[in-house]
């Protein structure tokens, strides 16, 4: 799959990390380290999940071959360098290893019910990945291979998200589908929480800077023309005493410098704040 419309990004610092050490693993496995034992070590298997906790990590490493592989390497390219771009490098890889270990419980738990086999591979992470970006940019246009027309982002996870459950239950093909579908809960759990968090933000002070501050952000990742995406900065009274409005002086001041893509999420979460309450108030 790729991006309707849009030129391939340069991956991001984790997701090049990611994709090195993954592939290494797995050159490491196919060549060197061949025993079926190594790789029963590493997979997560909720059978022995007592014995071998480090499987809920270890499993996302470790695929069934090239092309299982492939897919999931070029899933996280896809979905992960704009997600990184927009996350952050620490906050990703963490967002990363929590769908992954989140895909890995969710198959534990089922297993308390229903006979689970071995996981291997980093597919509930990837579709973590995927339910990110379909939640920072739903209708941004992915093209998938061997389907003519591109799909919005948003109804694509929820396609695979319906291929996961009825193949979980209807249709058993050795495909880890639980553990597909516990990526995508722990991604949709993690947004509906930080949702909830964001419902009721602290009171910003009285009195607001006089400036509407809009910020846009592309779904192709990095920006590129920084110019082309800057906040608009009508002028007007600048109350020196406000914090608020130093803070928004500030950020302003380094998009003019060094464009959007130096802001850093924290300040790309308070020029939005800013933003809605000044919708709110014109309103």
């Amino acid at each position: 799959m790729s991006f309707s419309g849009s030129t391939f990004p340069r991956p991001t610092p984790w997701v090049t990390r990611l994709i090195v050490i993954t592939a290494g693993m797995q050159l490491l496995l196919e060549t060197v380290l061949t025993s079926p034992e190594i790789r029963a070590v590493l997979a997560m298997d909720p059978a022995g999940f007592g014995s071998r906790p480090w499987g809920a990590v270890t499993y996302l490493f470790v695929h069934g071959g090239i092309l299982h592989l492939a897919a999931n390497m070029l899933g996280l390219y896809i979905f992960g360098t704009p997600v990184e771009d927009r996350m952050g490098s620490r906050a990703f890889i963490l967002y990363y290893l929590y769908c992954g270990v989140g895909a890995a419980m969710f198959s534990l738990l089922l297993s308390v019910a229903s006979h689970q086999g071995p996981i291997l591979g980093a597919s509930g992470a990837v579709l973590g990945l995927a339910v990110a970006f379909a939640t920072y940019w739903p209708d941004a246009e992915v093209q998938v291979l061997l389907i003519p027309i591109p799909i919005k982002a948003r109804t694509l996870v929820l396609a695979l998200a319906a291929m996961d459950l009825i193949f979980a239950l209807l249709i058993p093909d050795g495909v880890a589908h639980e553990a597909h579908l516990g990526g995508m809960l722990a991604g949709w759990l993690f947004f509906r929480a930080q949702a909830f968090t964001q419902r009721r933000p602290p009171p910003l002070p009285r009195q607001q800077p006089e400036r509407v501050v809009m910020v846009q952000q592309s779904a192709g990742g990095r920006d590129s023309d920084p110019r082309g995406s800057q906040a608009s900065r009508p002028m007007g009274p600048r109350p020196g005493t406000d914090p608020v409005a130093a803070e928004v002086d500030r950020v302003l001041d380094k998009i003019s410098a060094k464009g959007i893509g130096s802001l850093t999420p924290e300040e790309r979460r308070f020029l939005d704040e800013v933003s809605k309450r000044k919708q709110r108030e014109i309103n």
